[in-house]
């Protein structure tokens, strides 16, 4: 039962029950215990904030004596064991969450024990504070830590995390941050008044303390949508005041403590404003005093001391850090909401009021900080970055472009270019560890925080928009490549500057014309240097510049030699992996390149193995799949050895002590994978090397499955496919032994991986269907499983493709004799439409296992629905399939879905044993057909106009693209353009001669697209596949020969009609109008007013989103279910609509 809410008072919070109760006077917090208890040592040695010194004790029943020895075992290996065992033991136990708050707080424990009990209570709020409900088919509730307690730890935490010493304050913030989230503002509210209470206090030790736990508060509302955030922003009305009022006070004090707690004021504003920007908080008057307060803080300058400090260290430095935030603030409100023409429509007026009040002022402080830096005085490299990146906004603007325009070129020669150059941190991490260094400069989830990416940044984007630098920039680097006696690390940042603006060189022709005697004079020498950077950058160099079209080919070649040397013969690894990434960017770009390296493949392929086993590069695993790919059919004599290599560089980064700790190592392991799937993709037409693949790939998936709590969390994607892979063809006897052990697998996991094992069950079920079927117990396994998705919590989608699964085994089965599981199959789809269905997707392949079942055998399937029953029910559950049928019709989108609606609509048409339900929707059946139909004919149109080669009409452009704008113009982003009016439409004086076209607007593209589960074909969708065309007009003679009734009947011309305009040969978009009119007078169910031509003829004109969405507003059945059809309900009259407008 979930614990009852409880009122939080402003300040003071009484316990009854013997428990303890809080008192506060002016900020001073103390415990209270009822009279005539002892106090335990515990208690006693609560620190003074936390209690009087004349308190009663707590109550005895839980021994926090006991706790503190249990936490002192766990720090001990020999009593690890028991001593987790007996905390294990004793958690559940009321009042153990807020004993281990007092061990916390409690000056008298030994730091370790302190720390272990600041660690337990962490993971106990973490997994246990939340309200938990049992799982679907358990009686027994989960554990949750009691309210009571939960009360005693709310009220407590703020001054615990005000008490702490900075260690233990890291766990209860990550405390405090998981109540918030689940109490704020439900249960707790009166967090708020208790911050307040410690930040209003003249007491300046509660500051930091009281500030932490509000940074809490605002992080658990950084990333919600505006709307969501009216609790915080509530709560910062408060605050926001108290907070600007004392760093305006502390400003003046550059103290160690009093710069401490401006950041982390900072770090409040920052996650205030990160994600969206609270204008009600935040008018101009604030902003305006918040941005001073802002520009104070980076441009006063850090004690001189702190030039005493070891350079590596000084960025932990807290007046580094606090400038850091500062910047953090003022860039992030430049780029997300000062930016005219690049924000959405809320922030326009404000973006224009930032713009025109701030930016200039800011910038002149933040050139400030470059001269800094240009004259070697110390700039910490965060404050650096994103001093370069609030730069590189302004490039866009005019108004901050003329202030800075003056100074850019010693900006991009005196700052930028040396930051781009080889520096003596590179050269020692190149000797002393050559892979760390790899690993450095290929990291891109590090690479943004580095002075030299905003440099290079910075520079790429001034090039590219305004036209006095890029001119300036490659001027500049001229003199350095033409000197010889330039300090060679300057070359490498020519080069550098060089490569980076590959883009814009490449574009003008003026540059372009040049590059390859740029390459030829001053790249291909360097290739030879006997330094390693300027070889690794000038393959680096070569890979900026592969797109280039070579006028050459002994250029070319040349530059392919060079680099191919120097991946097999460079002795330096660095080196290596650039030649690498630089060979294959160059054959995949230069088609002469191609033909190049033909001959070398081996070695070449070989080395790059070497490479990626040496160093675990996951760029390099991208390298070799692109190669494997241009070469697959050099690479079929090597593919098992290939594949073996990459096996065992797998198995080495899986086993190495290192990879749980290791996010590289799982990046680089998900890219041997995936090599591997590309080498089974490649070979899947070489039959005998697949088959001595499939050994291989067999040990990997076996050494992930050993590991199932990393392997499928990590990798169970990847090797998923590898055995759908090892499928697709022929499944041998091992390949069928591994359905059983995925089963195993999916018992423990169940639905979380059911999507991802999609494509590899639909292949046991089609492509050695005789197998399946030979063993029972292989279909038995893929049926649990299917049904267990449908019975459990699993989401819609991976339902979806439980009920495709299940269809896909009826329609490959038909004919084979599985008719005793096709009532199975038929009552766990329908048992889930009982319950809520919020999409027509589900709702629909639900239906479509009955509709394929239907198709397998009519009688089979109308005894199976006659002789269901579920438990809301007594009656047969056909006439509810029935008319849930025919309501849905027009949600069944795509190409197969509508087939199967078609033919199915078509048995039920013909049916000899008709229920009595039939009779009241008959006149239904052929106006639904014919919808269907419809639908149909666009999309096939729709794939014939869409074929790739009437697609690919763009051909390349030697003409210069100019991106430049003029000085005194700003760049207008897509958001900006976005929102401008549309300009009116042009007339059209041949409207009559385009009446024939107006059906293509009929479709919305999700219905002409098709659906996601069309990709698991079934015989329906195979050439020689049922045609739906034919099969209904044989059906519908049929139905005229026997002469059953359809409405009052149909004339045996007019059917053919039918016939002849669905079957394609009659392609008039009026004689389709003609039609509709045809079937309006003459099948409109005048006793069925619900389901009126009106409506068929909006579904007609809308598209398929709007029908779905006028669905779920005039019928929604969503979360009614199965039994929630509007086939009984009322709905409008309508006329026929007009067949000319």
């Amino acid at each position: 039962m979930t614990p009852p809410r409880c009122r939080e008072p402003l300040v003071f919070t009484l316990f009854c029950g013997g428990r303890p109760y809080l008192a506060g006077k002016r900020g001073r917090t103390v415990w209270k215990w009822p009279s005539g208890r002892s106090q335990p040592a515990v208690a006693r040695s609560v620190p003074p904030s936390l209690r009087g010194d004349d308190t009663p004790a707590p109550p005895a029943s839980m021994d926090p004596n006991r706790i503190i020895q249990a936490l002192k075992g766990t720090i001990d290996p020999n009593l690890r064991i028991a001593a987790e065992n007996e905390l294990n033991q004793s958690y559940k136990i009321i009042n153990f969450a807020p004993t281990l708050l007092q061990i916390i707080v409690s000056e008298q424990v030994e730091f370790p024990v302190r720390q272990a009990a600041a660690i337990y209570l962490k993971n106990m709020v973490s997994q246990y504070w939340q309200d938990r409900e049992p799982s679907l088919g358990e009686v027994v509730f989960p554990f949750n830590i009691h309210e009571n307690d939960r009360g005693q730890i709310r009220e407590n935490m703020v001054e615990a995390i005000i008490q702490c010493p900075e260690s233990i304050r890291a766990q209860l913030t990550v405390c405090l941050r998981a109540i918030i989230k689940h109490d704020f503002p439900g249960r707790w509210t009166g967090i708020v008044d208790k911050i307040s209470l410690y930040l209003q206090s003249q007491n300046s030790g509660s500051w930091y303390g009281s500030l932490l736990a509000l940074y809490q508060l605002v992080k658990t509302y950084e990333f919600r949508k505006a709307e969501e955030r009216a609790p915080l922003l509530a709560a910062m009305q408060l605050f926001l005041p108290r907070i600007q009022q004392l760093i305006t006070q502390l400003l003046p004090d550059a103290t160690v403590f009093s710069v401490l707690i401006q950041k982390q004021i900072l770090k409040i504003f920052h996650a205030l404003v990160q994600y969206s920007l609270p204008l009600q908080l935040l008018n101009n008057t604030v902003m305006t005093q918040w941005m001073e307060i802002l520009r104070a803080v980076v441009d006063r300058d850090v004690p001189p001391e702190t030039l005493e400090v070891d350079e590596d260290d000084r960025p932990e430095l807290i007046w580094w850090k606090c400038k850091k935030w500062a910047l953090h603030i003022i860039t992030r409100l430049f780029e997300r909401y000062g930016s005219p023409g690049n924000v959405t429509k809320e922030y326009f007026e404000f973006a224009d009021f930032f713009l025109k009040t701030y930016t200039v002022g800011i910038q002149q402080v933040l050139l400030k900080v470059v001269e800094l830096h240009r004259q070697k005085q110390y700039v910490s490299p965060r404050v650096l970055q994103q001093t370069l990146n609030y730069l590189t906004q302004s490039v866009s603007h005019s108004i901050t472009w003329k202030q800075m325009k003056p100074h850019m070129q010693t900006i991009t020669q005196e700052v930028v270019f040396p930051l781009m150059c080889y520096k003596d941190e590179d050269e020692k991490l190149w000797q002393e560890d050559p892979y760390e260094y790899i690993r450095m400069k290929f990291n891109m989830f590090d690479d943004h925080v580095f002075p030299a990416t905003a440099a290079q940044t910075l520079l790429c984007k001034a090039s590219r928009m305004r036209k006095e630098v890029l001119p300036q920039m490659m001027e500049f680097c001229h003199h350095i490549l033409m000197d010889p006696n330039a300090d060679p690390r300057r070359k490498d940042g020519a080069l550098h500057v060089i490569g980076a603006l590959a883009d814009p060189l490449l574009k003008k022709r003026v540059y372009r014309d040049q590059m390859e005697l740029m390459l030829q004079n001053y790249v291909f020498p360097l290739l030879n240097s006997n330094l390693g950077y300027l070889r690794a950058r000038s393959c680096w160099v070569l890979h900026c510049f592969s797109p280039l079209k070579f006028h050459n080919e002994l250029v070319l070649r040349n530059a392919v030699e060079l680099v191919k040397q120097d991946l097999i013969a460079d002795q330096e690894m660095p080196v290596k992996v650039e030649a690498a990434i630089a060979l294959q960017t160059l054959v995949s770009n230069q088609e002469q390149a191609k033909v190049y390296i033909r001959p070398f493949i081996r070695p070449v392929m070989q080395e790059l193995l070497h490479v990626i086993k040496e160093t675990e590069n996951d760029d390099l695993t991208s390298v070799i799949q692109k190669m494997i790919c241009e070469y697959n059919q050099e690479v079929a004599v090597i593919a098992v050895d290939m594949t073996q290599n990459l096996a065992e560089i797998f198995s080495k980064v899986l086993q190495s002590e290192e990879y749980e700790e290791s996010e590289d190592k799982t990046v680089m392991a998900l890219g041997i994978l995936s090599t591997i799937d590309t080498i089974l993709t490649v070979m899947e037409d070489h039959k005998e090397i697949t088959q001595q693949l499939e050994g291989i790939c067999l040990q990997v998936i076996g050494l992930v499955l050993q590991k199932p709590i990393i392997g499928m969390a990590e990798f169970y994607e990847e090797i998923l496919s590898l055995a759908f892979g090892l499928t697709c063809q022929t499944i041998s006897p091992q390949m069928w032994q591994l359905l059983g052990v995925l089963y195993d697998v999916f018992q423990h996991d169940c639905f979380d991986y059911f999507t991802d094992m999609m494509p590899l069950l639909h292949n046991y079920v089609t492509v050695d269907t005789d197998t399946l079927l030979s063993n029972p117990k292989h279909l038995e396994v893929i049926y649990t499983m299917c049904k267990k998705v449908l019975t459990s919590d699993a989401g819609e989608d991976a339902e979806c493709h439980a009920a495709k699964l299940l269809e896909v085994i009826i329609l490959q089965c038909r004919g084979r004799g599985i008719d005793q599981c096709i009532p199975l199959f038929v009552e766990a789809v329908l048992e889930r439409l009982t319950r809520g269905v919020k999409s027509t997707e589900l709702r629909t392949m639900c239906l479509q296992v009955a509709i394929a079942a239907l198709y397998y055998s009519p009688s089979l399937l109308m005894h199976t629905l006659e002789n269901i029953r579920f438990p809301h029910s007594p009656e047969p559950i056909t006439a509810q399939f029935i008319n849930q049928w025919m309501n849905d019709t027009e949600f069944f989108l795509g190409l197969h879905d509508r087939k199967m609606c078609i033919i199915g609509l078509s048995l039920l048409m013909e049916l000899s044993s008709r229920p009595a339900v039939l009779e009241g929707v008959a006149s239904q059946i052929i106006p639904s057909i014919l919808l269907l139909f419809l639908g149909l004919k666009h999309i096939y149109a729709s794939r014939v106009l869409n074929k790739p080669e009437q697609l690919s009409r763009v051909q390349g452009n030697d003409e210069d693209e100019n991106e430049e704008i003029p000085s005194d113009e700003d760049e207008v982003g897509e958001k900006s353009s976005s929102m401008q009016p549309a300009s009116a439409s042009s007339g059209n004086d041949n409207e009559d001669e385009d009446d024939d076209d107006d059906d293509d607007d009929y479709w919305g593209e999700e219905g002409l697209e098709g659906t996601a589960l069309e990709e698991y074909s079934t015989p329906l969708d195979y050439d020689n596949g049922e045609d739906e065309y034919q099969f209904f007009s044989a059906s519908l003679l049929r139905v005229q020969s026997s002469d059953v009734s359809c409405r009052g009947g149909v004339q045996q011309a007019k059917a053919c009609e039918i016939c002849a305009v669905l079957c394609g040969r009659c392609h008039s978009g009026r004689t389709e109008k003609r039609l509709w009119v045809w079937i309006c007078n003459g099948f409109n169910p005048g006793t069925d007013p619900h389901f009126t031509w009106m409506h068929l003829s909006k579904n007609l004109h809308w598209g398929e989103r709007e029908r779905e969405r006028e669905r779920e507003c005039h019928f929604n059945q969503d979360e009614r279910g199965f039994w929630g059809g509007r086939g009984n309900e009322p709905g409008p009259k309508a006329a026929c609509p007009d067949p000319e407008p």
